[in-house]
């Protein structure tokens, strides 16, 4: 040990007041290092030489080890555990560089517990350990730092305790006077110590590694890393809270600003801000044209505002909730344009054909042009039963495939009525809160979309159209089909109630279209409350004439061409319409008509400004090649094949039934996912070919031997429905006598044991299937013969009907005989 490191723990022990309770001062003896000393482990925590670290031991061998050196006067080697989850770390288990250090005080508590003062002295080396009982004693060797006092360390030496002074300043923990002495400490090595000391986000392993660094500048430059970083997150710290208490004095500062505010214009008998709103929405009120028990509940809530401090919760829910209350078209509507030969113009400009539902707006329009002329003679008792007539027809529900015109028919009514429109979507609507609205209790609550809209729109009687209402859905939300049956209802809709509003609104006079591909998934009791039109396909002939009048001058309009730049003969939209499309609707057409429009538009960009005129021969330039091909006739050219009608959401479609037969036993598999009720009727259409198998001229034992496949293609596809089974026997009896099924045939009916033919529905949907795939007779069941009334009348003049009554007629009709 040199003579200036003998000296300096020499002045520390002097400065002691003892090493045992009693306050006896230590000897010189203490002065010499010794070889062999008790060692302590500490757990989290690293004492470094020349600093003064407090303490608190628990451990029964702690204790003991603290008795003896107190009093023996011993010194204490101080090492770190690299594990300080464990509670008797080994000689295995702590660090080799520690600390020699004297006890400075000690108190002892009375849960048994002491609590030391540790001076630390100098950095020691474990050699080796000789004992681990009662506690460890070891061979240490001091270990010096290299102290060479240079121009960088002083450097070091300026820039911490720069540092270290501006930490005293942000950490409140650091005592004044503890700062002052460590900014005055001029040796770089007790300074070093010192000041990591005092940081209280040090790591252990950052604390040991700095106790092991010997040379005495990188130890300067570790503290100054730390202590750059624990002064990063008290300066970061410090702001966040000097911005909040900015924010929390500027809140301050402006209530008492407004508190003046108000008082002065108390003295100027000036109103104040709340009461200018309030004042308002009282002028909204008056002239918002309310009814009585909506008015009440406005001027209640006003007063309930006015009390209110601006700053209160409650404060805006209330000024939303009569903000809503305020801007309701409650006595806003428009005035109907009741010229009945301006709405047929209006009407048929928008679309073709449709003369149903455009008589029906007619009819409308002509009672309501009674009524009126009824009110000005003051009949009022005949007038309100007429007009509680009428409001039970004017929630209409449009029923067909897409593309056939029905959201654009809404706004057509709309423009013929004078009305404004409003179109909602219900497609996957799950939330019965979407119609009725939520209960001010929630926070965010809102009405409901047909509230919404009415506000949108500004009219108390606008064309409102509910579109896709057979996509309702229902869960744990509730049911939207449900509460659409109030909407729906004239009885109730007078006083419609949305939850947010909770006071009466009348929808009377809003004209509600509804509209659906398909008419089975409307619940029962909401389907009664609208009067259904069908709209079905259109046929070959009317498609061309949409396209022409429509279509055509819509997509050259929306792609810039002018008329004499592109134009279409009848005889390439006819072939756009059965190679390109085969839909019910229109909308698959105009996109191909619109394909061809930006081709030429495209030609003209290059340079090619030659008119373009879309033939029969040129469709393929444009357009490729067909994307559609007749498949009855090269389908049914063997036995077993029948062709069939049905009905999707898109409207009428072909379907085929094919059998086949192998040996086995008497089998019979149904296939191509069909539903319970069209099983039934497959089995029901065996049995009753079967049982006619004498008259067919089938074998007695074919069926004892062989087992039968029925499968309806387009196995991806759910079917279901009675309305095959004629399809099914036929294709059956064909499989069965070898005779193959005509394949420009199509059939539809339900049959029954007896071989009975059951009316179905549908039939103008599957007519016009029937005639768009090109067929040439459709065999109905004979109490059908009353809707092909519907039937428009060039696909009853281009068609053969086969009316039929049993299962004999149509074999007679549709089985060719054999050699033919």
């Amino acid at each position: 040990m040199s003579d200036r490191d003998k000296d300096k723990i020499g002045e520390l022990l002097k400065t002691m007041d003892g090493l045992s309770t009693s306050g006896e001062e230590p000897g010189d003896e203490v002065v010499r290092l010794p070889s062999v000393i008790p060692i302590m482990p500490l757990r989290g925590l690293v004492v470094f030489p020349m600093t003064l670290v407090p303490i608190r031991v628990g451990q029964p061998r702690s204790i003991k080890l603290i008795d003896d050196a107190v009093a023996n006067k011993q010194l204490i080697g101080l090492v770190s555990s690299t594990d300080p989850d464990l509670d008797t770390p080994g000689p295995e288990d702590v660090y080799r560089i520690g600390t020699v250090a004297a006890v400075h005080r000690l108190f002892k508590s009375q849960d048994g517990t002491v609590t030391l003062m540790m001076q630390g002295l100098l950095r020691i080396r474990v050699e080796e350990f000789v004992e681990d009982s009662p506690y460890l004693m070891a061979r240490i060797s001091e270990a010096p730092e290299d102290v060479d006092i240079s121009i960088e360390i002083e450097a070091l030496q300026r820039a911490i305790i720069q540092k270290f002074g501006r930490l005293t300043e942000l950490a409140p923990t650091v005592p004044e006077e503890v700062g002052r002495m460590i900014i005055n400490l001029e040796d770089p090595l007790q300074l070093a110590y010192a000041v990591a000391n005092q940081l209280k986000r040090i790591d252990l392993e950052d604390a040991q590694q700095l106790l092991e660094l010997d040379n005495v500048a990188e130890k300067l430059r570790m503290v100054l890393d730390l202590l750059t970083k624990e002064l990063d997150v008290l300066e970061l710290g410090h702001k966040i809270q000097s911005e909040a208490q900015s924010e929390m004095e500027k809140t301050q500062r402006d209530y008492f600003l407004r508190e003046q505010l108000k008082a002065i214009q108390r003295e100027l008998g000036e109103a104040d801000e709340q009461q200018m709103e309030v004042e308002e929405f009282r002028k909204k009120i008056e002239s918002a044209g309310m009814p009585e028990e909506a008015e009440r509940e406005a001027r209640r809530e006003l007063d309930r505002l006015s009390k209110l401090p601006t700053a209160a919760a409650e404060y805006g829910v209330i000024r939303t909730y009569l903000d809503w209350l305020t801007t309701l078209p409650w006595s806003v509507e428009t005035e109907d344009n009741l010229d009945i030969p301006h709405a047929r113009e209006v009407l048929d400009e928008d679309h073709y054909d449709l003369e149903e539902i455009k008589e029906r707006i007619l009819e409308y329009l002509a009672v309501r042009k009674l009524l009126d002329e009824r009110r000005s003679e003051r009949e009022q008792a005949e007038s309100h039963d007429m007009i509680r007539q009428e409001r039970e027809g004017v929630i209409l529900c449009f029923v067909g495939p897409p593309g056939t015109g029905k959201t654009s028919l809404g706004q057509s009514i709309a423009r013929a009525l004078g009305r404004k429109f409003i179109r909602q979507s219900l497609g996957g609507m799950r939330d019965e809160a979407e119609i009725r609205g939520h209960r001010r209790t929630y926070i965010g609550a809102l009405p409901g979309r047909i509230i919404q809209a009415l506000r949108r729109v500004e009219s108390k009687n606008p064309v409102f159209m509910l579109d896709e209402v057979d996509k309702l859905g229902s869960d744990f939300r509730g049911d939207p089909a449900s509460a659409l049956l109030e909407v729906l209802d004239p009885e109730q809709n007078r006083e419609f109630r949305d939850h947010y509003l909770d006071v009466p609104f009348d929808l009377s006079k809003v004209m509600f279209i509804t509209t659906a591909n398909l008419l089975d998934p409307i619940p029962g009791p909401l389907r009664d409350r609208m009067e259904i039109l069908q709209l079905s396909g259109y046929t070959d002939s009317e498609k061309v004439r949409i396209a022409q009048g429509y279509l055509i001058p819509r997509q050259l309009r929306e792609n810039g061409l002018r008329i004499e730049e592109l134009s279409f003969s009848d005889g390439a939209l006819r072939k756009m319409v059965g190679d390109y499309t085969r839909e019910a609707g229109v909308r698959g057409l105009e996109r191909q008509i619109g394909r061809v429009a930006r081709k030429v538009v495209t030609r003209i960009a290059e340079g090619k400004q030659r008119p373009v005129h879309l033939t029969v021969r040129n469709v393929g330039e444009f357009l490729g090649k067909p994307r559609y091909f007749p498949e009855t006739a090269l389908r049914t050219q063997v036995p077993g094949v029948a062709t069939g009608l049905s009905v999707t959401f898109s409207g009428g479609d072909l379907i085929f039934c094919e059998a086949t037969k192998m040996a086995g036993a008497k089998g019979f598999l149904v296939t191509g996912q069909l539903g319970e009720v069209m099983k039934e009727s497959a089995q029901a259409a065996l049995s009753y070919v079967r049982s006619k198998a004498c008259d067919l001229h089938v074998a007695d034992d074919v069926f004892e031997k062989m087992d039968i496949h029925l499968h309806v293609p387009a196995g991806a596809v759910p079917k279901d429905g009675p309305s095959a089974g004629v399809t099914m026997a036929t294709a059956l009896a064909s499989l069965l006598t070898g005779r193959r099924v005509r394949g420009d045939l199509a059939m539809t009916g339900e049959i029954t044991l007896r071989g009975q033919i059951l009316p179905v529905g549908g039939i103008k949907e599957k007519v016009l299937a029937a005639h768009r795939a090109g067929l040439s007779m459709v065999i109905l069941p004979k109490q059908n013969e009353k809707d092909l009334d519907d039937v428009p009348k060039e696909a009853r003049r281009d068609l053969k009907f086969v009316l039929v009554e049993s299962m004999s007629e149509v074999f007679d009709a549709a089985l060719v005989p054999n050699g033919q």
